[in-house]
């Protein structure tokens, strides 16, 4: 195991209205209040989200104290603007409509990808690790793809949608599924071929540019880093720690088996496809699909091993035990889609679920 690599989290957040929490198209505003606080929210494909972006960090403890922050001045942000911000996958609420953030870019998406575009409201969670260079990126890509089911079952937070209860924990994933470059990304065998891909994508007009590569993993174009995109934004700042930790785990370990030239686990396509959609009908409360045995698990069990897997990269970057009692935690009281059916089988009333999604958002501990 080699040097430890710095991490970046960005986070979306969706803005409603503190009456009806139904989505409020006001993230131009939020981010202009948020900007006095010295805070840049970046403006989402809809006007009802805004996305924080932590700098590049060394040590979880940095992540927290960012995140805190961010969602805090952004909270209040929204607050001034007459908005509520809430750490959620999609709106549980009703919404009367998305309207597409007017830039250029947006407006071109929206107009080419019809109700794809203007039924969003879809809010996630991306970490970026250092890598030592693209083609790297792109090996840890291959490596990572078994395990990203157990990530989004982790962080599952979109149970209910449009009042009501979806009978998935992340429905935003089902929901996202639909763009053409969404979901867990092919195997490549290099950064040329990942750049063939996606030229392809754009002369076909599967997507407008290489900034609609939403792959679960991707490298990043710019920066020597790999991108990972599967998680609904989790619902507390606890978990985004928890994820963001596990993720450069994941990474060390996929660097690391790399270097030593480890063979990768056989994975048949419709072996992940069946693993991705029992993470996000079940999330961490039911099983999911154990795809080295082809066989059911429970969730927990899954993650546990999956730590167990990445634990000398985890030890290494002084992660094991925060990880190790996150999950804990979790296993006690639930992720944040757990939390939300929670809430709304006390009386079937999104106003519950509301208030549950928001307290979570600004929770401490």
């Amino acid at each position: 195991m080699t040097g430890i690599p710095t991490l970046g989290v960005e986070e979306e957040f969706l803005l409603v209205d503190p009456e009806s929490g139904a989505p409020i198209a006001l993230n131009r505003e939020v981010a202009a209040l948020a900007a006095e606080k010295d805070v840049e929210l970046q403006l989402e494909l809809t006007r009802c989200q805004v996305e924080t972006a932590t700098e590049v960090i060394d040590e979880v403890d940095d992540l927290r104290t960012q995140v805190t922050r961010l969602r805090r001045v952004a909270a209040e942000a929204a607050e001034r603007a007459g908005a509520r911000l809430l750490a959620v996958g999609l709106p549980p609420t009703l919404p009367h409509e998305f309207p597409v953030t007017d830039t250029p870019r947006y407006r071109d998406i929206g107009e080419r990808f019809g109700m794809i575009a203007h039924e969003q409201g879809i809010c996630g969670c991306h970490v970026h690790v250092a890598v030592p260079d693209r083609d790297a990126a792109v090996a840890v890509s291959n490596r990572l793809r078994p395990w990203l089911p157990m990530l989004l079952a982790l962080t599952a937070n979109s149970a209910i949608y449009r009042n009501a209860d979806t009978g998935h924990a992340s429905w935003r994933s089902v929901l996202w599924a639909r763009w053409p470059s969404a979901g867990p990304p092919p195997h490549f065998d290099s950064a040329d071929e990942f750049d063939a891909a996606v030229q392809m994508l754009i002369h076909s007009g599967a997507i407008r540019d290489d900034g609609m590569v939403y792959w679960d993993v991707r490298p990043s174009k710019n920066f020597p880093t790999v991108e990972v995109r599967v998680a609904d934004v989790p619902a507390t700042v606890a978990e985004t720690v928890l994820f963001a930790a596990l993720v450069r785990g994941c990474v060390m370990t996929a660097l690391d088996d790399e270097r030593r030239g480890e063979p990768r686990l056989p994975l048949a396509p419709y072996a992940l496809k069946a693993a991705y959609w029992k993470a996000a009908r079940d999330g961490i409360d039911g099983d999911g699909v154990d795809l080295e045995n082809h066989v059911a698990a429970p969730a927990l069990t899954l993650l546990d091993g999956l730590v167990e897997r990445v634990r000398p990269a985890l030890e290494a970057a002084g992660d094991h035990e925060l990880v190790t009692s996150g999950l804990a935690a979790l296993a006690t009281r639930g992720n944040g889609a757990t939390r939300q059916r929670r809430a709304w089988r006390r009386g079937h009333n999104v106003d519950d679920v509301l208030a549950e999604v928001a307290a979570a958002t600004l929770e401490t501990d």
